[in-house]
């Protein structure tokens, strides 16, 4: 078992199987609708995943243009105050196709509202990619159209994810389970 910071960290998902799974994922998405195809990835989760799925699509034959917004659905707590815009997107969506990358789908308030927002703002169609689905959290209506794995009921880190900013660099996604 990894030790990273002092912590062990049990490998939940790894750094093959999520490699393995944003290719066959990228070929999905290729099957999907992409007419000028603009990716929105959700900052800050997503970073890594993005950009790994980003480049599985050119292997694809796609080339998209990326962009990011960075959300915040909580506001000084830890109970959900709705969602805001930290930073938005520059490019303009009207009649495009957009898919937005996030790490994991919870309560799905978040991209629900990302994708709303899309659509009023005249995209064409909105799909969405998680690498991870945790659906005994989900608060709202909302199912992803690409998803990499489904996640059981734990906090998880890595591949981006983080606990206070740490575990963003590991290559996997796992679950703190004590001090080393």
């Amino acid at each position: 078992m990894p030790v990273v910071r002092g912590k062990n960290i049990e490998p939940l998902f790894t750094a093959e199987q999520i490699a393995e799974r944003n290719h066959a994922m990228a070929r999905e998405i290729a099957n999907g609708p992409t007419k000028d195809l603009l990716v929105i990835a959700v900052l800050k989760g997503s970073f890594i995943f993005a950009a790994d799925l980003i480049r599985a699509l050119h292997h694809t034959g796609l080339a998209p243009e990326v962009e990011f917004i960075t959300l915040s659905s909580y506001g000084t707590g830890t109970v959900s105050q709705g969602v805001r815009i930290v930073k938005d997107i520059d490019s303009d969506v009207h009649g495009r196709d957009v898919l937005l990358i996030d790490d994991i789908l919870e309560s799905g308030r978040t991209l629900l509202f990302a994708k709303e927002l899309l659509f009023e703002r005249g995209a064409r169609n909105v799909t969405i990619a998680v690498l991870l689905d945790k659906r005994v959290k989900r608060k709202e209506k909302l199912e992803a159209d690409y998803v990499g794995f489904e996640c059981p009921d734990y906090f998880v880190v890595g591949y981006g994810m983080d606990v206070a900013y740490a575990f963003r660099e590991l290559p996997f996604v796992g679950v703190v389970t004590g001090d080393a």
